[in-house]
């Protein structure tokens, strides 16, 4: 499946300005070089769990939903994020037809994140629809409080619908929180579309996003490619370079002992 994450940059997002270039590199001369200070601003971030029946379906691990996974994603999430700054704060919805509060308060507390978390539960019977303006005009009412605070909003969506296309009515002119999302979907079938699901996924993220958002999806359906790109979302949105100059993580490769008659080299690589 293609699913490229390629997508328009806007002007120049993620880059920084350098200042007072002195002397020469290619003749050895030292350069010097200055960067604005800028502040980073902790982070209010909404969790939005899509609690459509799909959620229920069983990774690759015996036993373990998509919800299970996704809840134990979330709680390391949070506890890495806090270890990083522990001013960071999180609240919770669901997406169901249209988005709606699980907690609403936005809170730093590892227990009431565990008891949000614990709360989630799927709907049993699927959606005919996904619509998000809801869950924009949620996170951009809670974006002007969080500016208030000198924080900014992030909206991290875990969507796991391979036939259902969310969409929305959002002006384009109101780009005042960062979207996120992690998709997690079936392999393309008669009775699925996950690349057109993709595609509008990635389209919303470019309509609302007020810093660069990033976008993974799996359909491998094992526990440790969630938790991977989970991880890769810990980057704050005032520090990402675009998502398609993102090189993490790494393939990790092991260099076999210099052979002793000369033989060729050996490199095994191992893909995470």
């Amino acid at each position: 499946m293609r699913m490229s994450s390629s997508r328009p940059k806007e002007g120049n997002r993620g880059k920084m300005k350098m200042e007072g270039v002195e002397g020469d590199a290619s003749a050895g001369g030292a350069v010097r070089y200055t960067l604005n200070p800028t502040r980073i601003s902790s982070e209010d971030i909404l969790f939005c769990v899509d609690v459509d029946a799909e959620s229920l379906l069983e990774m690759k691990t015996a036993g373990v939903t998509r919800l299970d996974s996704i809840k134990q994603a979330i709680l390391v999430f949070v506890n890495s994020k806090l270890s990083i700054n522990p001013d960071h704060r999180f609240a919770f919805a669901t997406l169901s037809k249209s988005a709606s509060w699980l907690r609403k308060e936005f809170s730093s507390d590892v227990e009431s994140t565990i008891a949000a978390v614990r709360a989630l539960s799927a709907t049993t019977v699927s959606s005919s629809q996904a619509d998000l303006t809801n869950l924009f005009r949620l996170a951009a009412h809670e974006a002007k409080k969080s500016r208030a605070q000198n924080r900014i909003l992030r909206v991290i969506l875990i969507y796991c619908r391979s036939s259902i296309r969310p969409h929305h009515q959002w002006s384009v002119n109101q780009k005042l929180f960062t979207l996120d999302v992690m998709y997690l979907h079936d392999k393309p079938g008669p009775d699925n579309c996950p690349q057109a699901v993709y595609d509008a996924l990635v389209d919303a993220l470019e309509h609302v996003s007020e810093y660069e958002g990033y976008i993974h999806e799996s359909g491998h359906g094992l526990p440790r490619t969630l938790f991977r790109f989970m991880s890769m979302l810990l980057c704050h949105p005032q520090q990402r370079c675009p998502q398609d100059d993102c090189d993490i993580p790494k393939p990790l490769v092991k260099k076999a002992a210099e052979p002793a008659n000369g033989e060729d080299n050996v490199h095994a690589s191992i893909s995470r």
